[in-house]
């Protein structure tokens, strides 16, 4: 199979938005989380004062720009598409290298630059242990301070596709901000997609998800524990049988299982792609979004979207790190997925 259509030379497959953050990884042998108080697996907010005790305490680092969604383009890019990001970072060194990874890359950037009282460049401290786990210590920083005069239309406009990330609700002003991406995807003609982010979140703003996704969705990608809080039900198919009745176009990740995408005859399931090792499952989800909403942009149907999406996240589970360690425009070709 192929996909059918590539935008044309002034648009843009995806536009997202979300927590600009600088992805600090490293491989945790010695479990230092646990001297830091971390919950394994789980990502817990930390302050300003916290930032150089945790990043003296991890070693040796990859350093990635990050958050969700940013993790998400740069898949996007790597494929091969166009796409671009807005964000809000500082004036400072991890601000540069933020920029300066995602721009490598090809994607088109309107990053908002913080007050100085807004705080400095959000981070992610990421521990990777020995069994693929993620445990993270985030810094959210200027990251969520984005304020609605803080976004233009000027991506939005050229967009196929418009990106958002959950975690942005954490903070009113980012709530309005996405409210005025909203706005500005609907006068464009672009679709709107939502990461639910995660299941934390979801119970945080569970009223202000389901207004968005009742008014303003088209795309709504999740894991199954997101998409079963966001109804409060137990069972993943009464979750897809209320989008249904909103006429929401829906992903739900299931890990190992791979994905369940709906479409016009039902929900089909999509399984996940064999690898021969699972060494880091940071990253997964983004990635899979990569593929899914690319392939929607290029004009795939969700089935054919979705099996670009876990050839990706089958490709950064292999590896440490939230960056494909190969070439995923080839690997998709090689696939016959592009």
């Amino acid at each position: 199979m192929s996909l059918r259509r590539h935008p044309g030379p002034t648009r843009l497959a995806v536009t997202g938005i979300g927590n600009a953050l600088l992805d600090i990884i490293t491989r945790d042998d010695d479990e230092v989380y646990r001297d830091l108080g971390l919950t394994k697996a789980a990502m817990t907010l930390i302050e300003v004062d916290q930032l150089d005790a945790f990043y003296q305490a991890m070693g040796p680092t990859v350093q990635t720009s990050g958050g969700s969604v940013a993790n998400s383009i740069a898949g996007i890019a790597t494929l091969g598409g166009t796409c671009g990001y807005i964000g809000k970072v500082a004036d400072d060194e991890f601000g540069e290298r933020f920029t300066h990874d995602l721009a490598s890359l090809g994607v088109e950037l309107d990053l908002a630059v913080a007050a100085p009282d807004e705080g400095a460049t959000g981070r992610c401290h990421v521990f990777i242990t020995a069994d693929a786990q993620r445990t993270m210590a985030t810094y959210l920083g200027a990251s969520n301070q984005l304020r609605p005069a803080d976004i233009s239309e000027r991506l939005i406009a050229r967009s196929e596709i418009t990106y958002v990330e959950g975690y942005l609700y954490d903070l009113a002003p980012a709530k309005e901000a996405v409210h005025r991406v909203v706005t500005f995807a609907h006068q464009h003609d672009s679709m709107v997609a939502l990461s639910l982010s995660d299941m934390f979140c979801v119970e945080r703003h569970r009223r202000d998800f389901l207004e968005l996704v009742t008014n303003d969705v088209d795309v709504l990608l999740a894991n199954e524990a997101e998409a079963k809080a966001l109804f409060r039900v137990e069972r993943l198919d009464q979750a897809f049988a209320a989008l249904d009745e909103l006429g929401v176009l829906a992903v739900v990740t299931r890990g190992p299982a791979g994905a369940d995408v709906s479409t016009t005859s039902g929900v089909v399931s999509v399984p996940a792609s064999e690898v021969d090792e699972v060494v880091d499952q940071n990253g997964a989800g983004d990635m899979f979004a990569s593929g899914f909403l690319y392939g929607l942009a290029l004009g795939a149907d969700p089935v054919e979207a979705a099996q670009l999406g876990t050839l990706c996240a089958g490709e950064i589970i292999q590896h440490l790190g939230a960056r494909p360690a190969t070439n995923l425009e080839e690997l998709a070709i090689g696939a016959g997925l592009l």
